[in-house]
């Protein structure tokens, strides 16, 4: 099969994903081996292309927003079928048996591993996969429409369920990507009013178009104090913004697998019970809630499709904030 390969960490200026001739995996016990129609990419992409974070597996095949059709399965799979479409996401794996993965946080397991970071991911025509780590996915919908959805999607939910934001209040969401954009939904269909902070003029007309209430710039002070916020975007500096930007006793949710140093700030900031706390991956129950939820909710990320061929021109724009919404590889015609 063909894969894009991560041979060596290094700015996507230079262009670090190579095509290669790799053996097609064949699927063992409880796992399978998944078809690759279409793979989303994502910040966690560039952060481990660029070294940001250190490399678990190498070379890697990127790639954990993957689309695709069941092609084998191996012994004891009885849960899925061949031809049956499935999305595979960021956690590949966990134990089922730490304390961790007793008490529903699979996330913060030990021992998990992680789609094209520790495992090989979906910028490949195969994929290996376990069974009961596969999310259903339906067949009547574009397979670059539903990529999307498996990180930006489902890390986001997991971010805003974990800000305690509610009907009737008012959720921040700081940098407006593949993410925030499908949050924004999310939250508008749950009733929240949403202020987006930004510095890119074209990502805070992409707000106003979804429906955010307000837009300004991250240092800027929404019209009321927040609720509760989310930042996508891997800045330290925004943090103390945001705690500015928060009522007491609001939550700042940190969202991203990777930030800048957070900036030494006034305790002030942090006083009058305020949170700050972070988001660590996401659980086959949010894959559950959140896909349910995006049915329900109409919820349909903005896309912009590109051939696999340009994956390292893709993770360029997405480093220069050039995309709109959420981009995808198509990797099968």
């Amino acid at each position: 099969m063909r894969a894009l390969v991560l041979r060596e960490q290094k700015p996507v200026e230079e262009g670090p994903l190579s095509f290669a001739e790799l053996p097609c995996p064949e699927p063992g016990p409880g796992q399978i081996l998944v078809r690759v129609l279409a793979c989303g990419v994502c910040h966690t992409d560039l952060h481990i292309a660029e070294g940001d974070l250190p490399l678990r597996k190498s070379p890697v095949v990127l790639g954990h927003q993957a689309v695709g059709e069941v092609a084998d399965v191996g012994p004891g799979v009885t849960e899925v079928r061949e031809g049956q479409r499935v999305g595979l996401f960021w956690l590949a794996w966990a134990c089922g048996k730490c304390s961790f993965c007793q008490r529903g946080q699979e996330n913060l397991c030990p021992k998990a591993q992680f789609t094209g970071y520790s495992v090989d991911g979906g910028f490949a025509e195969y994929a290996l996969a376990y069974a009961d780590f596969a999310l259903p996915l339906p067949s009547g919908r574009p397979p670059e429409e539903q990529a999307p959805l498996l990180c930006a999607g489902l890390v986001g939910f997991r971010a805003l369920k974990l800000s305690g934001a509610r009907r009737g209040e008012i959720l921040g969401l700081y940098g407006f990507g593949a993410s925030a954009h499908l949050v924004l939904q999310a939250a508008r269909f749950l009733g929240m009013r949403v202020c987006v902070f930004t510095r890119s003029p074209a990502h805070r007309e992409h707000a106003q178009e979804l429906g955010a209430e307000w837009v300004g710039d991250p240092t800027d002070r929404p019209p009321e104090p927040l609720d509760a916020a989310i930042v996508f975007a891997p800045a330290g500096w925004i943090v103390p913004e945001a705690l500015s930007s928060t009522r007491p006793g609001g939550t700042v949710v940190l969202a991203g697998i990777h930030m800048t140093p957070l900036p030494e700030m006034p305790y002030r900031l942090l006083w009058e019970e305020r949170v700050v706390r972070s988001v660590a991956n996401a659980t086959r129950q949010d894959g559950r809630e959140f896909l349910s939820l995006a049915q329900e909710a109409g919820i349909r990320p903005d896309i912009q499709v590109f051939p696999w061929t340009e994956a390292n021109e893709v993770l360029l724009r997405l480093k220069r904030a050039e995309l709109r919404g959420a981009a995808v590889l198509q990797v099968a015609p």
